[in-house]
């Protein structure tokens, strides 16, 4: 079967522009500027083509980039602040979750498995995987800067040191890897139980929220993008998370259960935190429109936000 042609690639034709140009070519494409200095200085530290993503639902025609009547520099920069600030915040939960994580990884498979059960490839499904993960961790243990591991190298003979102790190198996106490749069941529940979720579930979880955490260590937008690695929603436990989610194929890929997820575990991990108040302020202060990042019309209403106090 003849395979059809690839498009014929052209050479780049535009032009860089000066900042002021760049001020220009928004006001001819219908954006109002309330203060030019101030637009001018913006676009010299945020880069225009970075500024474009946020500017993009105000386009009414993407092909020639003309603006909806109305559209204000200052809305754009709105969006842009609150989706800095908004990556802080996932930072910030996605942090206590990942140390959370490491603490029950390394403490549950020490008093089952002894002091290096990561040296144990009889615990690990994949041997491939496994070999990848521990050369990756032993690179690590040897460029770390830690005390604690310069530490532990020197004294023990052992080629890494104990479970405790690397686990604080691994990043989450690691530490998915490693718990996924676990080979017994029990060993992954036991952990997952911490949580009240099923072990494929937390398996989900971790492995979502690493690439969350990726796009904020990135400084890439987060707000309304499509997430193409989608974290597994539950359906049998726990009942009380279940009704939390929007369940709609589009929306599945979009924010708003990712936000779901950090505040459960957040009540889990620290009862007393204030993540979800700060993130309904956030969201009230800069007016945004939540259904853009999958929140379901009627998100205030389920049972894990009923209890905010704005």
């Amino acid at each position: 079967m003849t395979q059809p042609a690839k498009p014929k690639k052209i050479p780049y034709d535009k032009i860089p522009l000066e900042l002021e140009n760049q001020l220009q070519q928004l006001k001819d494409r219908g954006m109002s500027i309330s203060d030019d200095t101030q637009a001018v200085h913006y676009l010299g530290h945020l880069n225009y083509y970075r500024l474009a993503a946020y500017w993009l639902p105000f386009e009414k025609n993407h092909a020639n980039h003309k603006f909806y009547p109305g559209t204000q520099f200052d809305d754009v920069l709105n969006l842009y602040i609150f989706d800095r600030e908004l990556r802080l915040l996932l930072i910030d939960a996605i942090e206590r979750v990942e140390v959370s994580l490491r603490t029950q990884f390394s403490y549950h498979l020490s008093l089952s498995h002894g002091t290096h059960p990561h040296l144990n490839p009889d615990l690990f499904y994949s041997q491939d995987r496994y070999n990848r993960a521990l050369a990756k961790l032993e690179k690590e243990a040897k460029q770390s800067g830690e005390e604690f591991i310069k530490h532990l190298n020197r004294k023990y003979q052992e080629t890494l040191p104990p479970i405790w102790a690397v686990v604080e190198l691994m990043t989450i996106g690691q530490l998915s890897q490693w718990y996924d490749n676990l080979k017994n069941r029990h060993n992954r529940k036991i952990i997952a139980d911490i949580y009240d979720v099923d072990e494929t579930i937390l398996c989900s979880f971790i492995h979502h929220l690493s690439t969350v955490r990726n796009y904020c260590a990135h400084h890439a937008r987060v707000w309304n993008r499509d997430y193409t690695v989608t974290l597994k929603i539950p359906n049998k436990r726990p009942q009380a998370l279940i009704a939390n989610f929007n369940t709609h194929n589009h929306a599945k890929r979009k924010l708003y259960n990712t936000l779901v997820l950090l505040v459960y575990l957040m009540d889990k991990i620290c009862p007393e935190n204030h993540w979800k108040n700060n993130l309904a302020t956030l969201l009230k202060k800069h007016l945004i429109n939540e259904q853009a990042m999958g929140f379901p019309k009627d998100w205030q209403q389920r049972p894990i936000w009923t209890n905010l106090t704005l």
